[in-house]
């Protein structure tokens, strides 16, 4: 199932506006808290200054009692924004009301304070109120008395909303031009994604040399796994390619060779003639199903040694050969050859035992096949400075050493011209995979062939 397409610039505007919205109503929560701390400080002075002002025309009469002539221009002070309304009242000692709107609050202790400012409600608005305390004197003594002046709210709330509508304004302003920004950003950076995938999209099916498009380097990681995934892409398209030749040509030989002994079998008069045309045309399909599994095998290897690397855990060399020769003996045997063993002890390598025992299958196959009924053949390991080795030695009629090197080639048969050509190929990628190394020689006593693999040896553990 294929994953929903979504586009990245409307992904990267969205989370920007989402984060920007968010901030922006932080920011205009603050805002609006500072609009009214400042509304209320500018309202808080005028009405000091108006409640001063009234306060300075207090005086004492001639009878004891406070009398006060009212500024009306302290009062027209307060009256900026023709839509709010001024109250203020008058208060001498403690429950005397000298003059004002005597239902306006007021507040006669201010906990040791000459002024106090507070919001309240009055005739069923909101006002700010402001308290100021001060005494006048007698020349004797001094006769206390308090002003309290205030004001509706409704310029402060204005001032408040005008602040606070400027502020989101600019904001929204502020967004867009950062949305368009990123919107045209977005767009110029994504051309070169653009470009590399047009210069994709124009290749040949057949073209996987590596993209060499110039990107941003936050996009050069996903181009190197691109590359490195068309290198194995194309790796194991030459290993089809090489496995679907191989496997026409050398196959065709016996499948021809089949259709014959069939057709011989077809029109043969005598049971003897037609059985001789079937077993040569088993041993036909027993050729061609060996060349396959060699042929599979090789692909296996091939694939491994591209970039598949084969799973790698320390081995007993000594007991995976022990086992292998003691599977090839009945077929050694019934060939006629004496089939051996020598070694003992441990020799640790580091490899895959299954490949390895194909490794050491083809070395016995390939020496049972042209050693010769009344050979010897010998399986060795042992441990030598550079490694430890893995030989299989025989006393047949050997390789010329002129020969030595082109047997090591693919498809490149003994004298005898049996078997896929392929035995000592697998033996050397085998060996190439984990490290190791071919090396082909005369036998000891002069004949046959004396093949030796060297592995590095692994760590002792334990």
């Amino acid at each position: 199932m294929t994953a929903a397409a979504y586009s990245l610039r409307r992904r990267l505007l969205g989370w920007l506006l989402l984060a920007t919205a968010v901030l922006g109503i932080v920011a205009l929560i603050d805002t609006y808290r500072e609009a009214v701390r400042t509304a209320n400080t500018v309202s808080d002075r005028v009405l000091a200054g108006s409640a001063m002002a009234i306060a300075e025309r207090v005086i004492v009469a001639e009878d004891g009692t406070l009398e006060v002539d009212i500024p009306y221009v302290a009062l027209e002070m307060l009256t900026s924004a023709a839509q709010d309304r001024v109250f203020y009242r008058v208060d001498g000692p403690p429950g005397e009301f000298i003059t004002g709107y005597q239902n306006l609050p007021t507040f006669a202790d201010l906990g040791g304070q000459s002024s106090f400012y507070t919001d309240a409600i009055f005739r069923g608005e909101p006002i700010r109120v402001a308290v100021l305390q001060r005494s006048a004197s007698t020349g004797i003594d001094s006769v206390p008395f308090s002003v309290t002046v205030a004001e509706t709210t409704i310029a402060r709330q204005q001032l408040a909303q005008a602040i606070l509508l400027r502020s989101a304004a600019r904001l929204a302003l502020m967004i867009g031009g950062a949305g368009a920004i990123v919107w045209i950003a977005v767009t110029y950076s994504l051309r070169p994604l653009y470009r590399l995938g047009e210069a994709i999209a124009e290749r040949n099916p057949d073209d996987l040399h590596p993209i060499e498009q110039s990107v941003p380097t936050e996009v050069q990681g996903l181009v190197d796994t691109v590359n490195s995934f068309m290198i194995r892409l194309g790796s194991a398209l030459d290993a089809l390619r090489n496995f679907t030749g191989n496997a026409s040509h050398q196959l065709r030989t016996p499948l021809a060779i089949i259709r014959t002994q069939l057709a011989l079998s077809a029109r043969a008069t005598t049971l003897e003639e037609a059985r001789a045309a079937a077993l040569k045309g088993d041993r036909a399909v027993g050729h061609a199903e060996h060349v396959l599994a060699q042929l599979l095998l090789m692909a296996k290897i091939d694939a491994a040694g591209s970039d598949h690397r084969p799973p790698v855990g320390r081995i007993d060399l000594v007991r995976v050969a022990q086992e292998v020769t003691a599977d090839s003996v009945p077929k050694a045997t019934q060939g006629g050859i004496d089939l051996g063993f020598e070694g003992e002890g441990t020799a640790f390598v580091l490899a895959e035992p299954l490949l390895i025992g194909e490794l050491l299958g083809n070395l016995i196959s390939n020496a049972i096949a042209y050693a010769g009924s009344g050979t010897e053949v010998t399986v060795r390991v042992f441990t030598r400075p550079e490694g430890v080795c893995l030989q299989v030695e025989d006393d047949g009629p050997g390789i010329p050493a002129e020969k030595l090197a082109s047997v090591r080639q693919r498809f490149s048969r003994g004298e005898k011209g049996e078997g896929a050509g392929l035995g000592l190929p697998i033996v050397e990628e085998i060996a190439r995979l984990f490290a190791g190394s071919l090396d082909l020689a005369q036998g000891s006593s002069g004949r046959g062939l004396k093949a030796t693999v060297t592995f590095p040896p692994a760590e002792s553990v334990g």
